[in-house]
């Protein structure tokens, strides 16, 4: 089934340096664009991080610093990559919980304002594990009866994704063939900040969603101990979960 759309969607995959959102760097980016009509563009950019690849992620995809010294970083080719975006819906698999987190933090580190907030978001691995319970390789075989090949080439994955979609449409006649009802069935919860530290309760409230404060309003919070927002924004903690609560902080002036 093809996707029925308003928008164009990009399905896209990264590789990183490692699995934490606010120091790891992108070191390969595929990005597939789905245009009204179902026509596909592919971008794929390997990437200068900057930092050191950790072991651990080496041996998952395979590129080393050597591999990448010589490409642009992420600062450089943000501009233009925000602007290929501008105006998609986006999509992913693990997307919501890192490769989205990641994104938004290299273009904040860039001062390029690309707020996918304004987007929707499909997660299609959250569709698998509400359907099925299992990976993207199994994934690939069990919708749509290949073998995916490369996995862990961001472009292999990323076109794996694409069909996977399009195959639990076809799969699932409860799930609608609209990007809106995908990006809401798709979402785990509903995080104010990519990393999940701060959630909204079922009052649309915004709560912390970690540590002695977990479940509290973040108003609340900050309003009995001003010193918990210092702690957070000079913490290891992603630009973007500083800029969410910075904003909440402001809202309340």
């Amino acid at each position: 089934m093809e996707l029925n759309l308003k928008n164009p969607i990009i399905f896209f995959d990264i590789e990183s340096t490692g699995l934490n959102i606010a120091k790891d760097r992108i070191v390969e980016i595929s990005l597939v664009k789905i245009h009204i009509d179902n026509t596909m563009e592919i971008k794929t950019r390997r990437l200068n991080p900057t930092i050191p690849i950790s072991n651990e992620a080496y041996l998952v995809h395979g590129i080393s610093d050597d591999d990448v010294k010589n490409e642009p970083t992420f600062a450089q080719i943000a501009k233009s990559l925000a602007k290929w975006m501008e105006g998609c819906d986006i999509a992913g698999y693990n997307s919501n919980k890192f490769d989205i987190p990641l994104l938004s933090e290299e273009f904040l580190r860039a001062g390029v304002d690309f707020d996918f907030r304004k987007r929707k978001l499909v997660d299609v691995q959250n569709i698998f594990h509400k359907m099925e319970q299992r990976t993207l390789k199994a994934a690939y075989k069990f919708y749509c009866n290949k073998e995916l090949e490369n996995s862990h080439s961001a472009e292999a994955d990323t076109l794996g994704t694409y069909e996977i979609l399009k195959a639990q449409l076809d799969r699932y006649p409860e799930l609608q063939n609209d990007v809106k009802f995908l990006a809401d069935f798709s979402s785990k919860s509903k995080f104010a900040d990519y990393a999940g530290r701060i959630i909204y309760n079922e009052k649309d409230i915004p709560v912390f969603n970690f540590g002695k404060h977990k479940g509290r309003p973040v108003t609340e919070v900050l309003k009995e101990e001003p010193s918990y927002y210092n702690w957070i924004i000079n913490g290891d903690f992603t630009l973007d979960t500083k800029k969410v609560l910075t904003n909440i902080k402001l809202s309340m002036k």
